[in-house]
């Protein structure tokens, strides 16, 4: 699945900042005028579907990314995208304690002068890992040209988990680099480290975790992009997905005893047609806890071509029993204690308005249903007028589907944050598509208009995917 990015996120003229322990405050300008916004940054659960921001206000950018821990701060690591171009962007560096809430720490490894990784080059699926042996850091990626036909596993190394890395090159076995597509790692318990390709192979790393000493497991299947893999209780779970380029698809997985196999189909991960929630699985990270371990699925959610401002995350709890893995509902919020490592269920204690309501105001020609309005009419709009902290727009999200741009303000209209979101999924569903960052308890104004976009593309065989629409729309929108 070939990947893409930057966000669409503006703070009107940002004049200064000051962060204090669990806020930060915007004095922003416009019109001469100064008005001071004030944004509470703690999240208190992990929500899908939506962008998140980060200490500064800007979209988490971090695609096919994994997760490491080192003491108690979690270090994610992704693909930095932006909507003009497929070519590398860099790999971001994010930092956490809770999993909620992501400080941007460096460009981890940026895009180089030339070379494999250098400008018009592809680089995707970053992941991580420590070797035990030498403390350093490795880094792992796919790196290629822009029409995918220079495909291979490339590596580069820091003695800081945060960075500078420094590019070496392709991972070589035999002498040879590993010509593959999508990949991923895996660290076994007693510090052995693997690459996952393309079609369910696996090879063993060095000590040194530079090379590769051999070839564990051979092809399992045709396509089985996107691998990743983790261990419970001495079984091997082996998480991929179909071959649909950017469009979601419902992800399998395979069990064994044993690295080198054989490996037994257990099936999908979550229920049929769901799409695996309309993302595509990137890692899976464990949380070792004082009372027991949880399994986090990651995934993406891509919108090309718009995946800089518009890609978001989907991560949900695992749920395991013996050979089974799945995920069986959709949580569209949930917390973890990363200390005891439990899961527990995020109670929504928001105000709820429905689409007919009169507090929205539509502008331009809409469809209004009891379920939803909708507008594929450019430039057509609706507003609301609301007091409280936050606010959450629910869309029913469609096939004919395509961007809204979204805005919000204070009372005086001063621009607080805008964004382009994607409405579109294969799969129908009515879920959350933007939330805002916590504010001071006020007055603000949210409008959201139609871009006349919509996510669409082809792939190398010359098949269509995407939306067939322009369609924006709203279900319901939920007041804190």
């Amino acid at each position: 699945m070939k990947k893409i990015t930057t966000l669409i996120l503006t703070i009107s003229t940002l004049v200064s900042y000051c962060q204090s322990k669990d806020r930060v405050d915007f004095s922003i300008v416009e019109a001469n005028k100064t008005s001071s916004i004030h944004i509470d940054k703690n999240n208190n659960a992990i929500y899908s579907g939506v962008p998140w921001l980060d200490q500064n206000g800007n979209v988490v950018n971090a695609h096919g990314a994994c997760i490491i821990k080192e003491k108690d701060v979690f270090y994610l690591f992704g693909e930095a995208h932006s909507d003009t171009s497929n070519a590398f962007g860099g790999f971001n560096c994010y930092s956490s304690k809770d999993l909620y809430n992501w400080k941007f720490e460096s460009v981890a490894l940026p895009v180089q002068k030339s070379g494999k990784l250098g400008p018009n080059r592809v680089g995707e699926r970053v992941k991580v890992m420590k070797n035990p042996k030498t403390g350093e850091y490795v880094m792992y990626m796919h790196a290629d040209t822009l029409t995918y036909k220079d495909q291979f596993v490339g590596y580069a190394v820091s003695k800081k988990i945060k960075g500078p890395y420094e590019f070496k090159g392709p991972l070589l076995f035999q002498g040879k680099p590993i010509k593959k597509w999508d990949m991923g790692t895996f660290q076994d318990d007693e510090g052995s480290g693997y690459i996952l390709v393309h079609g369910g192979e696996i090879y063993k790393l060095n000590d040194d975790y530079k090379s590769v000493t051999e070839k564990v497991n051979e092809n399992i299947t045709i396509g089985f992009e996107s691998p990743t893999m983790f261990k419970k209780e001495g079984l091997y779970y082996f998480i991929g997905s179909h071959l649909t380029s950017w469009e979601k698809n419902d992800n399998y997985y395979y069990t064994s005893n044993s690295l080198k196999g054989p490996w037994t189909s257990r099936g999908l991960i979550a229920p049929e047609g769901s799409l695996t929630w309309n993302s595509q699985s990137t890692f899976v990270l464990p949380v070792k806890g004082t009372k027991e371990t949880a399994y986090i699925f990651m995934g993406d959610r891509w919108s090309y071509p718009k995946q800089g401002s518009s890609a978001t995350y989907v991560w949900q709890p695992l749920l395991i029993s013996e050979t089974s893995v799945s995920i069986p509902n959709y949580q569209e919020a949930w917390k973890i204690n990363t200390s005891t490592g439990v899961v527990s269920k995020k109670e929504i204690e928001e105000t709820s308005i429905k689409n007919s309501d009169s507090q929205i105001e539509y502008t331009g020609n809409w469809e209004h249903t009891t379920t939803e309005s909708k507008s594929d009419e450019k430039e057509a709009s609706f507003s609301i007028q609301f007091t409280g902290k936050q606010i959450v727009l629910y869309s029913l999200t469609g096939a004919e589907n395509g961007y809204a741009k979204v805005i919000l303000t204070d009372e005086k209209k001063h621009e607080i944050i805008t964004m382009v979101i994607d409405m579109y999924s294969k799969n129908p569903a009515i879920t959350q598509v933007f939330r805002s960052p916590n504010l001071k308890k006020g007055n603000y104004i949210l409008t959201v208009y139609n871009t006349g976009e919509r996510p669409n593309w082809s792939d190398k065989r010359k098949s269509s995917y995407g939306s067939t629409g322009n369609y924006i729309s709203v279900s319901q929108l939920r007041i804190e």
